[in-house]
């Protein structure tokens, strides 16, 4: 399940998914961290928000969302190798459909840049090029270095109808269920990279909890990894 909507970045690392052209209601806000390490001069502390045009711009910008899983059945199937005391069939077969899980996600994003986007409608790229992603655009998932957490899984999930539209769900911690799936965004922008957020300080930790609506202890509760202080609590 895959989406493309119009999109805006606000509030410097906030980006506002629109329920259709005319931006005046939001599907979503994906709420997102900047790098807080110091750096060389002249490079830039990076912010996935960065790689999408500001509201205040004029400019009418876009970004994806998807969900693929190959672990329809995963289960049951593993289930029922172990109960023939098949435990190497059961890890192979599970790590067979996270590979397929993670090809299918790969496959999407062409077709996606090629075809349903159009961005890149002219590329034509060996297979040893897709493997080193010398593809324009990006597609960050929560939970990985450059947005960290997870809790964003869940408006992606419902701004997709993920659920009942092809059967994965989140747990009530945001994994995704079936295990071999994978979800998160499309982003276009020529200059848009991969990078780690990793350690912030407390300041920006209050400041994504006000964004979120969240308090500053179950900020450092889902930003725990993330921390460059020791939480009071």
């Amino acid at each position: 399940m895959f989406g493309l909507f119009p999109a805006n970045s606000v509030n410097d690392d906030d980006i506002a998914i629109y329920v259709d052209e005319s931006r005046k209601k939001m599907l979503m806000v994906w709420h997102n961290l900047r790098q807080q390490m110091k750096k060389p001069e002249g490079r830039a502390n990076l912010c996935l928000a960065d790689f999408i045009a500001p509201r205040e711009s004029g400019i009418k910008d876009y970004l994806g969302a998807f969900v693929v899983t190959a672990g329809i059945g995963e289960d049951e199937r593993a289930k029922a190798f172990e109960a023939a005391h098949d435990d190497y069939s059961a890890i192979l077969f599970k790590s067979l459909c996270d590979r397929l899980a993670e090809a299918f996600a790969e496959h999407l994003h062409l077709r996606v840049r090629k075809e349903y986007w159009g961005y890149a409608s002219e590329e034509a790229l060996a297979n040893d090029d897709l493997i080193a992603e010398k593809y324009q655009g990006i597609r960050p998932a929560p939970g990985y270095p450059a947005c960290p957490e997870h809790s964003e899984k869940a408006p992606l999930f419902k701004a997709l109808d993920a659920a009942a539209q092809i059967g994965v769900k989140l747990t009530e911690n945001f994994a995704m269920w079936p295990g071999a799936a994978v979800s998160g965004f499309y982003l276009s922008h020529p200059d848009s990279q991969y990078f780690a957020v990793a350690k912030i300080e407390r300041d920006q930790v209050e400041d994504y909890a006000r964004r979120k609506g969240w308090t500053l202890v179950e900020a450092e509760r889902w930003l725990a990894p993330n921390l460059a202080y020791q939480p009071e609590n």
